[in-house]
């Protein structure tokens, strides 16, 4: 379920992939319909359009990596962080905006995984753009019902004695999972630590890396 596959390959040796022109849906045509209008009414210009759309799209789940590695080693920006996320992460220089983000942390007892059942919101501000699988359908609406199993086929068994919390994303509500910091880490700074930190473990569908 987490990763789609191609059985058939295009004459170049790829995997095919079907072409997905398709025709504009309501909302696409009334974003460009208010784009092009505020743009017109000089209230933003193209190329500040663009500007922006490059700077989410250059996001990735390093920022998050960074926020988590500080909470790992600052327990008051832990405390913090686990109080208002969105303030917290605004402390180290990232853009929240006007979310509600709100951190969950894994924990011995509790494990914490994300999804949003209605569409793919997604905490991008953080983690960058959101893996397919995370849009997709089968995802949104099985992690809700069945979520050990989801888990088991990203390959994250949780034991039975741990609790698995799903926490449904909303427009305007979007979570971030604080994983547990890694055994044997303890000598590790934050730049060391944050590169052990993985998307999926923000996530909830994965473990941060385990020290080599």
């Amino acid at each position: 379920m987490p990763h789609d596959h191609h059985d058939h390959l295009s004459p170049s040796g790829h995997p095919y992939r079907a072409d997905d022109d398709h025709p504009l849906t309501y909302w696409q045509q009334m974003e460009i319909a208010v784009r092009e209008l505020l743009i017109e009414k000089g209230v933003t210009t193209a190329a500040e359009v663009n500007s922006q759309v490059a700077a989410m799209d250059a996001r990735s789940p390093a920022d998050g990596a960074a926020v988590v590695a500080r909470a790992w080693t600052d327990p008051a920006f832990k405390a913090r962080l686990l109080d208002d996320a969105g303030a917290a992460s605004r402390e180290m220089g990232f853009d929240i905006g006007a979310l509600q983000l709100i951190a969950v942390e894994n924990t011995d007892q509790v494990h914490n995984v994300i999804v949003c059942t209605l569409c793919s919101c997604y905490p991008r501000n953080l983690l960058g753009l959101s893996p397919d699988w995370y849009k997709s359908r089968a995802y949104r609406s099985r992690v809700v019902r069945e979520p050990r199993k989801v888990l088991a086929e990203f390959g994250l068994a949780v034991p039975d004695d741990v609790t698995v919390r799903v926490h449904d994303s909303t427009a305007d509500k979007r979570y971030i999972v604080l994983p547990a910091r890694p055994l044997g880490t303890e000598s590790l700074d934050e730049t060391a630590l944050a590169a052990l930190v993985t998307r999926d473990s923000m996530i909830g569908t994965g473990l941060p890396r385990q020290r080599v």
